[in-house]
């Protein structure tokens, strides 16, 4: 019996989860480019252009900025294995899925994890990172989360800054999240560590996990009385290829390093503040048309592109999340940890943070909950967010 021919068409979807999102056909040709070498010159042409278009986005001048190899976890796994050492004591913010990651990796790479926290959705209080320091004073390392993907709570970073450098600290950031979408200052805002990904705001297929590092947590890492216990994710050994020697040191995906200058270049055409006033515009909209339906934030200090909403009352999430996707062809995304069952989360990201996608996914909604029985003003959604968007 001759097997069955493996199904090659894959659905359209309108990406508006938590990431991946909508990929610019731009984008998806430079993917589909001749296969180069990792060394081959041109492809190390496109690494410098990359790195200098990185540095633009996270708004720094740093000199160990580049593309690590895996998605925002990577990243995440890259600066922790880096600035950790055995027994090195280290305060994590803890207030959602992803710092609770951050701070059980730092315990795997054997630091003393000190966690600060605070509830699901809310962030964490510069405060208390100031009286966990002084009470922890050997700690010189200090890891938040900018933009907490699980509950859509935006992290203000400036005066956390301030009180892990004035204990002598450096600053860890994840900026899965946020990059390309909400302002972000690595230089201005003294961040010492900083890792994203390419998915997300990015607009790009996932696969790379940008990452920068301020001279002082490069001497940090260069400085390590042993080399990082991770092989693959050795920054050291990663600056080395990215940097002047270009020593060989894995084999790297010339296909998805292109993908991602190109989408830089658009990030750049648009401009970063252009692009940080788009997701804002758009999240204002979207925020109008939820409540008009009466649909209620999870955060008190949201994000625009990762917008957390209370699920009502007696509504299967999941229901209407799998309607969304069999009849309009929208992915959203669930709750995480507590929220789970309570969430939706919805995405604005990038490609994805358009005018048509507030609108389309609002009218979803709109029609779903009133088939399920709420009370709901057949196109008072789309009209209050149209209201917004054609005044913003």
């Amino acid at each position: 019996m001759k097997p069955e021919p493996a199904t090659t068409t894959l659905p359209t979807r309108v990406l508006m989860g938590p990431g991946p999102s909508d990929v610019s056909r731009r984008v998806l040709a430079a993917l589909a480019r001749p296969t180069l070498g990792h060394l081959d010159p041109a492809y190390l042409e496109v690494m410098d252009d990359t790195a200098r278009l990185l540095r633009a986005v996270f708004r720094t001048a740093n000199r160990l900025t580049l593309a690590v190899p895996g998605t925002g976890s990577a990243g995440m796994e890259a600066c922790v294995a880096g600035l950790v050492e055995e027994g090195d004591e280290v305060i994590v913010g803890v207030c959602g899925f992803f710092g609770n990651r951050l701070a059980e990796m730092a315990e795997r790479h054997g630091a003393r994890v000190h966690r600060v926290e605070a509830p699901w959705g809310e962030t964490i209080d510069p405060g208390d990172i100031e009286r966990a320091l002084a009470a922890h004073p050997s700690v010189r390392l200090v890891g938040i989360v900018h933009a907490e993907t699980s509950t859509g709570a935006h992290q203000p970073l400036e005066e956390i800054s301030a009180v892990a450098h004035a204990a002598g600290a450096l600053l860890l950031v994840d900026a899965v999240t946020s990059l390309g979408c909400v302002e972000l200052e690595v230089d201005g805002w003294r961040v010492d560590a900083c890792y994203s990904c390419s998915q997300k705001g990015l607009s790009c297929p996932p696969g790379l996990a940008p990452v920068t590092l301020s001279p002082d947590a490069e001497a940090k890492i260069r400085g390590r009385s042993a080399p990082a216990d991770s092989w693959y994710l050795d920054l050291t050994l990663l600056s080395r290829y990215w940097g002047g020697e270009r020593l060989y040191h894995h084999t790297a995906s010339s296909n998805l390093g292109v993908a991602l200058r190109e989408a830089l270049l658009m990030v750049s055409e648009e401009g970063l503040e252009a692009r940080w006033a788009r997701h804002r515009r758009h999240h204002l909209g979207l925020r109008a048309g939820l409540a008009a339906i009466g649909l209620g934030y999870i955060p008190r200090r949201s994000l625009p592109n990762l917008n957390a909403v209370h699920v009502p009352a007696g509504v299967d999430e999941a229901a209407v999340r799998r309607q969304l996707l069999d009849r309009h062809g929208i992915e959203i995304g669930a709750g995480l940890g507590p929220l789970r069952g309570r969430a939706w989360r919805i995405g604005l990201m990038g490609e994805s943070c358009i005018a048509g996608n507030v609108v389309a996914v609002l009218a979803g909604l709109e029609s779903i909950l009133e088939e399920m029985g709420l009370p709901i003003t057949p196109g008072a959604a789309v009209s209050a967010a149209g209201k917004v968007l054609a005044t913003t």
